[in-house]
Order: structure tokens, then sequence, then C-alpha cells
């Protein structure tokens, strides 16, 4: 087992880790920050596999853009910020969850394994610059239409907040 080996298992557990308290706390601030730790780790597994551009636009885009995009609408929004009863689940609901999510591993495993098994793959990625040449050049315009299309669902998402609950007469009274 080498150096590498080690970081990367350091870097998977930890991000293993910290995405099961991310879906297992109840707060959702708590969960956005232990997906931060989570995408983080995750930065960190590229790191050691030699992705560095990969990395970097894992830290800048998930982390940087994508986590505070989402923190950013959890303050906007009447989102509850600390410990909800409303969104407590029942504990059947967290054991089927636990089943479909262990079903869903289980059937990842066996693709990957069966696709790959004991054999090992040469990548030839061809380096960064082809990596930003395809990026940049082919593939431009649906991560434009993303970038636009996530824009337009936070426009959307911070139009819905921000109507009235309930009656219409009780929330105007309520806003005077």
């Amino acid at each position: 087992m080498t150096t590498y080996d080690v970081l990367f298992t350091i870097a998977g557990a930890i991000s293993v880790a910290s995405a099961l308290l991310a879906v297992s706390t109840k707060h959702l601030v708590h969960s956005a920050l232990w997906l931060i730790v989570s995408l983080a780790a995750l930065c960190g597994c590229y790191l050691v596999l030699g992705a560095e551009f990969v990395a970097l636009v894992q830290l800048l885009v998930y982390v940087g853009a994508v986590v505070v995009l989402v923190l950013f609408a959890l303050m906007l929004t009447r989102a509850p910020i600390g410990r909800s009863h409303e969104h407590d689940t029942s504990l059947v609901q967290r054991a089927a969850a636990l089943v479909v999510g262990a079903a869903t591993a289980a059937l990842l495993s066996a693709v990957l394994v069966g696709a790959f098994g004991n054999s090992r793959q040469r990548i030839n990625g061809g380096g960064t610059h082809l990596l930003a040449t395809r990026l940049f050049g082919s593939w431009v315009w649906p991560f434009e239409l993303l970038s636009a299309l996530l824009l337009v669902a936070l426009v959307a998402a911070l139009a819905l907040a921000r109507l009235p609950i309930g009656r219409r007469g009780a929330t105007e009274g309520k806003m005077r």
C-alpha cells in the first residue's frame, strides 16, 4: 500500500462520512456545511488521483458556487434554519430509505465490478489543455444553458418563497 492509497482512503472515508452526516442531520445549515466537507474531501481524492483540473473545478464550482448558492437560498427563503419538526420522518421511512440506499449502492458496485473487475484501465486524458479546449469549445453551450437554467430556478424559487402563504386577507393583515 502506497502513500497515495492511504491518502485516497482517508479522503474517501472523510467524504463518505460527511456525506452520511449531510443527509442524516436535521439542521439544513449543518447539512449544507457537511456537504461542503464532503465535496472538499472529494476534491482531495481527485488531487491524489492526479486530476488537478477536475479538483480545481470541483472546488470552485461545487464548493464555491453551488453550496454557497444553497446557503443563500436558505437564507432568502422561509426555510427553517434550525431543527424543524415539520420535516421529521418516521422510523419506517428512514428504514426504507436505508434499504433503498443500500440496494442502490450494491447495484452500482455490482455494475462497476462487473465492468472493470480487477483489470487495470489505462487512462489517457490528454492533459489540461485538451480538456479545457473541449470544455470551453464544443461543450460551452450546454454549460451556458445549465447555468441559465440554474439562474431561472433560483429566481423562481425566490419568487415562490416570497408568495404569501394562506388566505390572502389573513396574510395582508399580518403584513400591514
